[in-house]
């Protein structure tokens, strides 16, 4: 194997153990994890897209699986996936522009927040519920997850590297 193929590979592995640890922080350690109010640990991991780009994948792939088999069915993959693929892409897009990296991670704490109006809309469509308080208490419990884990990721990654990880 060469080079490329080992770091093509590598990057596979890291982000099939980043979908892992999304699903396992998920399901075994956020109190709530689905509703108009989500405290979800795993979603500390959106940050690493702010370190590097190449974890998009892993993160989109654990969210999409946690919904698929815990969450409210195919229409929960389809608005949960897009609205963390949506905050990704758009953090992801960003890592050539904005070289600050408390600045992208503000910023990423911003996209998933406001990204949130497609769970209230999934969440008014399946159960009913008012699309405005839905997405008020949706994106406020985004913000509050993403914003304490935002320190905490940026003092991990002074340790770890991420960037250079994969």
């Amino acid at each position: 194997m060469n080079v490329v193929e080992k770091r093509r590979v590598n990057v596979v592995v890291v982000n099939g153990i980043i979908m892992a640890l999304y699903l396992a922080l998920t399901i075994l350690v956020s109190p709530v994890a689905s509703g108009a109010i989500q405290f979800r640990i795993s979603e500390s991991l959106n940050h690493l897209v702010v370190f590097n780009r190449k974890y998009l994948w892993g993160i989109f792939g654990g969210v999409v699986i946690y919904n698929a088999f815990f969450g409210m069915g195919w229409l929960d993959v389809a608005f949960g996936g897009g609205q963390t693929l949506l905050a990704l892409a758009l953090t992801a897009a960003l890592q050539n522009i904005v070289k600050n990296t408390k600045v992208r991670l503000a910023l990423n704490v911003i996209f998933f927040s406001a990204s949130m109006f497609l769970i209230a809309l999934m969440l008014n469509l399946t159960l009913r519920l008012p699309f405005w308080p839905t997405y008020g208490w949706t994106a406020l419990s985004e913000a509050i997850i993403m914003t304490v884990s935002a320190p905490i990721m940026y003092y991990i990654d002074k340790r770890l590297d991420f960037a250079k990880r994969v």
